[in-house]
């Protein structure tokens, strides 16, 4: 028999993960409304800092900036990665079980040891450092996460269903369009997802690859809290927070990302 105490601890133990995971970002959203750039009490509400945060050009730059290269991130990383899933579940060729292998590297290997790499290999290939460098290195980064949960998708996907739909006649586009596409949109859904979190919180990649003065969000906050902490880093980064929250809350409400039962 059960022993009682043990549902109490293990609620007990989650409790205190959850602590330990959202109370500094509740200290921080809560301190980005107090007056005092200093976290000095009592607590004085203010929405100063969202006042001066809109009023910084450097950060709403570096903001739409980072959106801008997570959203190209995001699609072109969606595209390929579905792509190349789909490639990989289908088809049979040499070298198959060496290029997925391949996919969880970029995942293991120190992003500071991809990020010197990315930044010789284009020096040397005459691209150097700027934007179109720093997408194609958020592109390699989010590539794998897309490619693996799209073929966790897949793995449950039944191919005879594909086999039914082309012997009523159904072209190869249909049956990606009507089956195989439905089928793994949750996936889909789940490795876009990855690929925009991936890109908008890449910092090392985006530090070694972007030009001066063309900072991303992450990299504005570094320089920002080397310089001095401003408040305003507090009240941009509840924002992302709760955008973030928001968006995931939503793509779970309308994604079965853990199937039907």
């Amino acid at each position: 028999m059960r022993k009682p105490f043990l549902p109490l601890l293990g609620r007990i133990w989650l409790a205190l993960i959850l602590v330990f995971l959202y109370a500094p970002i509740l200290v921080m959203a809560t301190m980005s409304f107090n007056a005092s750039p200093f976290y000095q009490l009592p607590f004085e509400f203010s929405t100063r800092w969202y006042t001066e945060m809109a009023a910084n050009s450097r950060i709403i730059e570096a903001a739409l900036r980072s959106i801008g290269i997570a959203l190209a991130t995001t699609f072109l990383a969606t595209a390929l990665g579905t792509a190349a899933s789909v490639a990989l579940f289908r088809y049979d060729f040499r070298a198959k079980r060496v290029l997925q292998i391949l996919l969880f590297p970029p995942i293991a290997i120190p992003w500071l040891i991809t990020g010197t790499a990315m930044l010789v290999f284009f020096y040397g290939i005459g691209i150097g450092r700027g934007t179109p460098a720093v997408l194609i290195g958020h592109v390699a980064l989010a590539l794998p996460y897309v490619i693996v949960t799209v073929t966790a998708r897949l793995s449950s996907f039944d191919i005879t269903l594909e086999e039914a739909a082309r012997s009523m006649g159904a072209d190869n586009w249909t049956v990606l369009r009507r089956i195989t596409l439905p089928w793994i949109a949750p996936g889909i859904v789940a490795g876009a997802l990855f690929a925009f979190a991936v890109s908008f919180d890449q910092f090392v990649v985006s530090y070694f690859l972007a030009e001066p003065g063309d900072s991303t969000l992450p990299v504005l906050i570094y320089t920002a809290i080397r310089k001095g902490f401003t408040p305003e880093i507090n009240a941009i980064s509840t924002i992302i927070i709760t955008i973030s929250m928001v968006v995931m809350f939503i793509a779970t409400r309308k994604s079965s990302f853990g199937g039907s039962r």
